[in-house]
């Protein structure tokens, strides 16, 4: 009779040692529950409050008498944590505005504001953090912002954001983080908002050209002054005298009636017509100042764009790789160099070959009239520098073609300084034998009649500008 209830009383105990555990199990499955569902993880504190419950029931099974307060503490435990995560969850499931303040457009590399208003219409004080959706290749200065907003309360978090790259963007979402009030819980949140970002390429040179343009003084950013071959007789209007005109060029007549130097201006060459070709494949993936060539190229091709519109020609744009991907017809005008814009802020580019056969096809059926044909691309290998060679050279009479290679200056600074290293030297013989290569297929470009500039990327702008001027002075067109 003994050995049985000796038995009934251990079982008891037994059983009785394995409550805390059960409550223990009991109460981190909500942990897991929660984080699935509802998206609201423990927070550090949950250590704490796991090595207490724990603690205790250690206790529980070398002192059965404290089995009674292991699962008091348990149930404690229990209680506070379901409170702070129900608090938690329903005064911030509704009652969160947030609301976007950006601009719709913006130039690459050039920082832009972006404000973010959060307005708290709970009974809850809302404490945490706020984030703003990134696009790729953007930097946020700061990335994040600590929110602690009581009830009806409204904050404006204030951010600079430098896009890398261009295209167009969307920011969709709008990211928040709030603690419980014991902070025993953490809730994310992913609020939709949607705003539209196109990065369009620095357009500041633009502008910078203007000024200078009307102070004579383009020799800072490196345009030469060319001298026209003949003169055009056309008269187009008078104005102002300054430093740089010709003094026979003066209206003494207009002078004397307004009292102020007056000079005759004569129209230029005007309706002629410039086409880009843009290459967008392989061969403009490299990267240079953290840009890839065709960021450089478009840069320039917009410089010069620019320049030729101010100067009453007609421009248009033709982007390509394995095949047409946008085409502006010539046209003259302020307006077109928004469409060239439009045209290729988005284009990147591409792992892909160019196919010059199909670009130059859609040349010849779209553009009839003889133009400036401008392509800029990037010649690594015989296969693609043999194409550009051919369809360059074969629409010379048709068109004045121009070939704009970029130059590698890796494979230069190689070339121009090895050291005394075995490794170095191989480097750079082999780096002088491509140059070697390479400047034979810029003479058989010049030998087939192609006008070619031959710069470095970060420095194309002005070679390029300066190309066209000559053009123009020599009256090649």
């Amino acid at each position: 009779m003994n050995d049985a209830l000796r038995q009934v009383v251990q079982e008891q105990t037994q059983w009785q040692s394995q409550l805390p555990w059960v409550t223990l199990a009991l109460l981190a499955l909500p942990l897991v529950l929660a984080a699935w569902r509802l998206k609201v993880f423990p927070s550090v504190w949950w250590t704490l409050i796991l090595g207490i419950s724990l603690l205790a029931s250690v206790i529980a099974i070398f002192f059965p008498d404290f089995l009674i307060v292991a699962v008091g503490v348990d149930v404690i435990l229990i209680a506070a944590a379901g409170i702070d995560f129900l608090w938690l969850y329903l005064n911030t499931n509704r009652g969160i505005e947030v609301t976007r303040s950006i601009p719709r457009t913006c130039s690459l590399g050039v920082p832009l504001n972006s404000e973010l208003t959060v307005e708290n219409r709970t009974p809850l004080t809302l404490i945490g953090n706020v984030r703003d959706d990134l696009p790729d290749n953007f930097e946020s200065k700061p990335d994040q912002h600590v929110l602690r907003l009581p009830p009806m309360g409204r904050m404006t978090a204030r951010r600079k954001l430098k896009p890398g790259s261009r295209g167009a963007f969307a920011l969709e979402h709008v990211f928040l983080r709030f603690s419980s009030p014991l902070k025993l819980w953490v809730r994310h949140l992913r609020l939709d908002l949607h705003n539209q970002l196109n990065v369009y390429p620095d357009m500041k040179q633009l502008s910078e050209y203007a000024l200078l343009a009307r102070t004579n003084r383009l020799s800072l950013i490196g345009v030469r002054k060319t001298r026209r071959v003949g003169q055009d007789n056309e008269f187009e209007r008078l104005r102002d005298y300054t430093r740089d005109d010709n003094y026979r060029h003066i209206d003494w007549r207009s002078t004397a009636r307004r009292r102020k130097l007056t000079v005759r201006q004569f129209q230029n060459d005007q309706s002629q017509r410039v086409v880009f070709l843009l290459d967008c494949g392989r061969m403009m993936t490299n990267r240079r100042n953290g840009y890839t060539l065709l960021d450089h190229a478009l840069n320039s091709t917009l410089m010069m764009a620019y320049v030729a519109l101010s100067q009453g020609d007609a421009v248009g744009m033709l982007c390509f790789s394995d095949t047409i991907h946008s085409y502006i017809p010539p046209r003259g005008g302020s307006s077109q160099i928004n469409r060239l814009i439009q045209a290729g802020f988005d284009q990147f580019p591409r792992l892909v070959e160019s196919r010059y056969d199909q670009a130059f096809l859609y040349l010849s059926s779209h553009c009839k009239r003889r133009s400036l044909v401008v392509l800029t691309t990037n010649v690594i290998d015989e296969v693609n520098a043999s194409a550009v060679v051919d369809y360059l050279g074969n629409i010379n009479g048709q068109h004045l073609p121009l070939g704009v290679l970029l130059r590698d200056r890796e494979m230069f600074d190689a070339a121009d300084s090895p050291d005394g290293e075995p490794f170095q030297m191989y480097r750079a013989a082999a780096a002088a034998d491509i140059l070697l290569w390479r400047d034979q297929v810029l003479k058989d470009l010049e030998h087939r009649g192609v006008l070619v500039v031959d710069a470095f990327p970060d420095e194309l702008t002005a070679p390029l500008v300066n190309q066209y001027l000559e053009v123009k002075a020599k009256h090649l067109l």
